[in-house]
């Protein structure tokens, strides 16, 4: 059906802490001043991204999934909900302190296929930014008391960050996003989150918004486990390929292409962000233009591919 890649329209999310970065970084329309996050490749029912291209045009990638597999090479071991999302921050403000579930207390409490691990490739930041990873209880019942007595600075571990850099969040980690970053988050098609602390900030309406301590302490490792991701380089043509993570979930790339490089789709299906740059890419004799702020999924059967031009990317896959 497609020879060619699935380019998508991002779909924007008003967050208390997001400003206007999608739009002077990236040239995107957001719908106002407070946009936190596009997400740009997303299948979730809370956001789904819809075709900009080819005889979908106009559906979203979840109707895709559901009625065309055969992009996907979706079959019986992966016929679950599409399984990835990927998203671009603006951290205008911090984020709540929060953690994420697995698969298994997503499904058994949430009633949902997938938890959330994640990643972020932070795009940029402000000097002296940084963001919360991890926290310092040894025990759960540390974990509970340091909580209820809203021990923050002694409670959380935190983390100075600059653009460029790469940070692996499994599920069960404590984290938040500090001001000043913009990052391209990759992560399990979940949207559940379990807020630890949110700075006892009140919304439009005057309320403080949620906590969900107890299942805080339910899902989050104890003690806090560092991961360390291997990473590996490689060299196509014109085409520097970073691999950032390989993980349960997905693996994701930073590419950084500086003239030409000819390469082939090995994987059931790619996910592509160009986060700098423009250039294009060619399938099949076909010739598409690509710049800073397009996403696309190079559905499966496409073959060989070819990139040009001056430009980087974070690529994702299954």
């Amino acid at each position: 059906m497609y020879k060619e890649p699935i380019f998508l329209e991002p779909v924007f999310q008003e967050r208390i802490w997001g400003g206007q970065k999608l739009q002077t970084e990236f040239g995107y329309r957001i719908p106002n001043e407070k946009t936190g996050e596009a997400w740009v490749i997303s299948a979730h029912p809370n956001g789904p991204s819809v075709i900009k291209n080819g005889p979908l045009a106009g559906k979203t990638l979840e109707e895709a999934w559901k009625e065309h597999g055969e992009l996907f090479n979706k079959n019986a071991s992966n016929n679950e909900e599409y399984p990835l999302l990927v998203k671009i921050l603006d951290a205008n403000a911090d984020l709540s302190v929060q953690v994420h579930p697995d698969d298994h207390y997503a499904r058994e409490v949430e009633g949902v296929p997938y938890g959330k691990t994640e990643c972020w490739y932070v795009l940029s930041a402000e000097e002296g930014a940084e963001l919360v990873l991890g926290h310092h209880a040894k025990t759960k019942d540390e974990l509970e008391k340091m909580l209820q007595n809203q021990e923050w600075e002694s409670f959380l571990r935190r983390k100075k960050v600059k653009a460029g850099d790469f940070v692996y969040v499994p599920s069960g980690t404590i984290h938040a996003i500090g001001k000043g970053i913009v990052i391209l988050e990759t992560q399990q098609s979940s949207d559940i989150t379990y807020r630890v602390y949110d700075y006892d900030r009140k919304d439009a309406n005057g309320q403080k918004r949620d906590l969900h301590l107890d299942r805080s302490i339910d899902v989050t490792t104890v003690p806090h486990q560092d991961v360390e991701t291997e990473q590996s380089e490689r060299i196509v043509g014109g085409l520097t390929e970073k691999k950032l993570v390989e993980a349960e979930y997905f693996t994701v790339y930073h590419w950084q292409l500086s003239g030409d490089a000819s390469l082939t789709l090995q994987h059931d299906f790619l996910q592509v962000s160009v986060t700098a740059g423009k250039g294009t890419i060619t399938v099949d004799d076909h010739v598409f233009l690509i710049e800073k702020g397009t996403h696309f999924v190079l559905p499966h059967g496409v073959g060989e591919y070819q990139l040009s031009g001056e430009a980087e990317f974070v690529v994702s896959h299954v």
